[in-house]
């Protein structure tokens, strides 16, 4: 009973923390907005935060990613751009973008929570998960909270 409880923790266990990076790489591309694009983004904050699930294809089983344009403008009026991923390596296997929602905090700013699947190439599992992320136009801030199992 330990052993299979402690394969258990394993599996359910994520093996790496939720990336939140700069807008940089192939993950940010405007071709990689996931079609159709009107079910694959959103915005919030009367457009001034724009959410778009990105396909970067491969690899299959970690190829979404979560894509957010957010305040603070820089000097020429753009926004800042953060790419959400699984890990360094890899993004989620799945992302249920219809069934998000979002909540305003003053002191903390708009969270956005939806459901996702994530791949553990070790373990050949997948496995669902709530992801919440939380971004703050006043400091730019963009952090993420990712509970395992989260997802109904």
């Amino acid at each position: 009973m330990i052993r299979f409880a402690a394969a258990f923790g394993l599996i359910a266990a994520p093996a790496a923390a939720v990336t939140v990076d700069d807008c940089l790489d192939h993950r940010s591309d405007a071709a990689a907005i996931m079609e159709p694009w009107d079910d694959n983004t959103a915005t919030y904050a009367n457009d001034r935060i724009r959410i778009a699930v990105m396909d970067g294809i491969e690899p299959a089983a970690g190829a979404l990613h979560i894509m957010v344009l957010s305040p603070p403008f820089d000097e020429l009026g753009s926004r800042q751009c953060k790419i959400i991923s699984y890990d360094e390596h890899q993004g989620f296997a799945a992302i249920w973008f219809n069934e998000r929602s979002a909540d305003y905090n003053p002191a903390t700013g708009l969270t956005v929570t939806l459901p996702v699947q994530f791949w553990l190439p070790d373990l050949s599992f997948t496995n669902s998960a709530q992801l919440a992320i939380t971004i703050n136009q006043s400091t730019g801030d963009v952090t993420t909270d990712f509970t395992v199992g989260g997802a109904e």
